[in-house]
């Protein structure tokens, strides 16, 4: 037997409704969102206290309040995030294991050549929660006063001019070899163990310049120790209305700060859809927004597939540079 055409089963349904054969009730049944699990686990790939930790235990306050699940969340600290993310990549694909990593989750990527996961095929990208801008910055006491004082000081032979990051593969390392790359540089990166630590070296005078969070040198900033020069975004931020972009200085220079929702690979898309309208909900309250605005950033309104293309530009990108500036990295 043919199937109705599709304008002739609304046209019956709305016959039915009206003989009261076919109750509203039954075709709300029809619609209906796919249920979550009763318990979410949302993995943190780095130790308490930070940035992720923090938006991934705002988020599953929010979640279970608009879900009724029971969400907790799980710090898996180590390989620069890839412990918790391969705890994840393994994990029943049903939304009851979550990743919840950042700008690290594609950097990571590049700068590791043999992760025990795929960071493409391995995860379903759920939502971003949240992205901003980074800030191109130097020590006060140094003559860099706009991005192209830097650039032209990348492009000098006298190695006067170093940059700090957080540690090899960090978006500070990154940030900078993209630099480099765009400005035809040859500044010379130190890691640290840490953002802070790059931090002081900066303002005792023996790192000149950064890409960090803003949130990072607030104090320096403040006190006047550090000088923003830039934000790292495709537009100027309304949390910088003063500073210009990198991009205007060197077109095609963007890093974002990012965070987002993964969900092991073979999440059924429904579920997917739901964690992502629930994600979107809760990130635009007013409470996680005042959360978000501590690291100068926003709520995401993308949808789960805009989100995993966002990924995989972003990992293609840090992957290339790291291949064509023949950036070291781990041998894991």
């Amino acid at each position: 037997m043919k199937r109705p055409h599709a304008p002739l089963l609304a046209w019956l349904c709305t016959g039915l409704l009206g003989t009261g054969l076919l109750s509203t009730t039954a075709l709300a049944a029809t619609a209906q969102e796919p249920a979550l699990p009763k318990t979410i686990r949302i993995v943190v790939p780095f130790s308490p206290g930070g940035s992720n930790d923090l938006f991934a235990r705002a988020l599953a306050q929010g979640l279970a309040s608009r879900t009724g699940s029971s969400v907790v969340v799980e710090n898996r600290p180590g390989a620069g995030g890839a412990i918790g993310a391969q705890a994840v990549a393994t994990g029943d694909s049903d939304g009851s294991t979550l990743l919840l990593n950042s700008l690290s989750f594609s950097t990571n990527a590049a700068i590791q050549p043999k992760l025990p996961y795929d960071p493409i095929k391995s995860f379903e990208p759920v939502a971003m929660l949240n992205r901003g801008p980074m800030l191109l910055v130097t020590a006060a006491s140094t003559p860099y006063k706009s991005v192209k004082d830097v650039v032209e000081a990348f492009q000098a032979k006298n190695g006067n001019i170093n940059f700090g990051s957080a540690g090899p593969g960090s978006s500070g390392h990154l940030g900078g070899e993209l630099l480099n790359a765009l400005g035809q540089g040859r500044a010379v990166h130190v890691p640290y163990k840490g953002v802070s630590n790059a931090v002081v070296d900066m303002v005792g005078g023996n790192v000149q310049v950064m890409i960090t969070t803003a949130a990072s040198v607030a104090g320096p900033l403040k006190s006047g120790q550090v000088r923003a020069l830039a934000v790292t975004s495709a537009e100027r931020s309304r949390f910088a209305p003063g500073l210009p972009t990198v991009a205007e200085t060197l077109p095609g220079f963007v890093v974002e700060a990012w965070w987002g929702v993964f969900a092991p690979a073979k999440t059924p898309q429904p579920v997917v859809e739901r964690l992502n309208q629930e994600i979107r909900a809760v990130a635009e309250t007013p409470a996680m927004r005042e959360l978000f605005s501590r690291e100068s950033t926003e709520p995401s309104a993308m949808t789960a597939p805009q989100f995993a293309s966002y990924v995989q530009a972003e990992v293609g990108k840090w992957r290339t540079l790291v291949a064509t500036r023949h950036v070291a990295v781990a041998n894991n």
